[in-house]
């Protein structure tokens, strides 16, 4: 027997706008940790914040890919609609572990870079202090972030990803009711 299907946003369309806005202000400000105002109860292991972006980018024109199991499968394809595509397909991938290798995600070419994905990692905690130092457009100098659980290698494959520019994907941070954006221009440098 399945467990009943739990609500999205109590108010869809107000939930999704400003999830979406929260989500451009963490764009247009690398690093800094933005709170969603309004998240949804998910499935596990899809996390509060994950799931109100995925609400709030999600329909049924934008292929997905998520690693959650089939009550997240279930919980997204209700309140999105999004048709699941493999990893390298998908326009926005919803990671709660370690994402597919970066290199072989839709990264979009030279002449429409903005058909690059958007990947959605799920990480344990993010705090404003030592660990990754970033730099690049809308940081003044460098802004200090410290991200628990993200995965093994990330930063340098990550980094590899910026010989490609203008190619390469965006990547929202998610940690409960919290994101950070790093837009491809974002430069991060492990702090030893």
């Amino acid at each position: 027997m399945s467990s009943p299907m739990t609500p999205g946003f109590a108010e869809p369309v107000l939930g999704a706008q400003s999830s979406f806005r929260a989500m451009l202000h963490a764009l247009s400000h690398p690093g800094r940790i933005v709170a969603l105002p309004d998240v949804p109860q998910a499935p596990a292991p899809l996390g509060p914040a994950m799931a109100a972006l995925a609400l709030a980018l999600c329909d049924a024109d934008t292929p997905l890919w998520h690693d959650g199991g089939a009550a997240v499968a279930d919980w997204l394809r209700f309140h999105t609609g999004a048709p699941l595509a493999p990893a390298h397909a998908a326009r926005f991938l919803a990671a709660t572990s370690a994402p597919p290798a970066l290199a072989g995600l839709a990264l979009g070419s030279d002449e429409a870079p903005q058909d690059g994905a958007t990947l959605l990692l799920q990480v344990s905690a993010l705090e404003a202090a030592a660990g990754w130092s970033l730099s690049g457009p809308g940081i003044e100098t460098t802004t200090a972030l410290r991200v628990s659980g993200a995965p093994l290698g990330f930063v340098a494959e990550r980094a590899a990803l910026g010989a490609l520019f203008p190619r390469g994907l965006d990547i929202m941070l998610c940690a409960g009711r919290h994101i950070v954006g790093l837009p491809r221009t974002t430069i991060i440098r492990e702090e030893r």
